[in-house]
């Protein structure tokens, strides 16, 4: 009987431990075209402490793309998303203003991430379970892509990669300057 639930134990971890590294190991780049009922909608409002200093408003951001994205220092999908949130970020140089809201997490540790990691962007960082909230977040990393006039136009569920945002932002403005919706 002793060996069998060995056995068993050791199936179970061997599962577990399956899973764990198919997830540390699943390639960035989040579901897209999410069901929410945010899309559509006039942006919720985010305010608060930036980890950089200051405050942020994403109401300063009108008239340019904001990526808005929710992460944590100790979640394995977000760290591995970073590096394309540096590439996409027009603080670093790319096309759309990133503006990341931390979960669960301490001032502390975003802001050494920060600097181990780069990224110049806005990061909120305190109050932001209502934040979560009011994008009905249910998971990490998530994100919502804001037009520049103020309306969520997609949400991703997992992580990014700067080329897909690239691909949706340029989509979205063909269909705008060609009349579309």
């Amino acid at each position: 009987m002793r060996n069998r639930s060995a056995l068993i134990a050791a199936v179970v971890g061997a599962a577990v431990l399956a899973l764990v590294v198919v997830f540390a190991l699943s390639p960035a780049g989040g579901q897209k075209d999410i069901t929410s009922p945010i899309v559509g909608t006039v942006a919720p409002p985010i305010k608060g402490a930036n980890l950089h200093g200051g405050q942020v408003d994403l109401d300063s951001f009108k008239g340019e793309w904001v990526l808005v994205n929710f992460f944590a220092t100790w979640c394995p999908p977000c760290v591995q998303e970073h590096p394309e949130l540096v590439k996409l970020s027009k603080d670093d140089g790319g096309p759309v203003q990133v503006l990341s809201v931390s979960f669960q997490d301490s001032s502390e540790k975003v802001w050494r991430f920060f600097k181990d990691n780069g990224g110049k962007w806005p990061v909120v960082t305190n109050d932001t379970g209502r934040i979560g909230v009011d994008y009905g977040v249910k998971g990490l990393p998530e994100s919502f892509l804001i037009s520049p006039y103020g309306q969520v136009v997609v949400k991703f569920e997992g992580g990014i990669t700067a080329k897909d945002i690239r691909g949706y932002v340029a989509k979205l403005e063909a269909q705008s300057e060609g009349g579309g919706s």
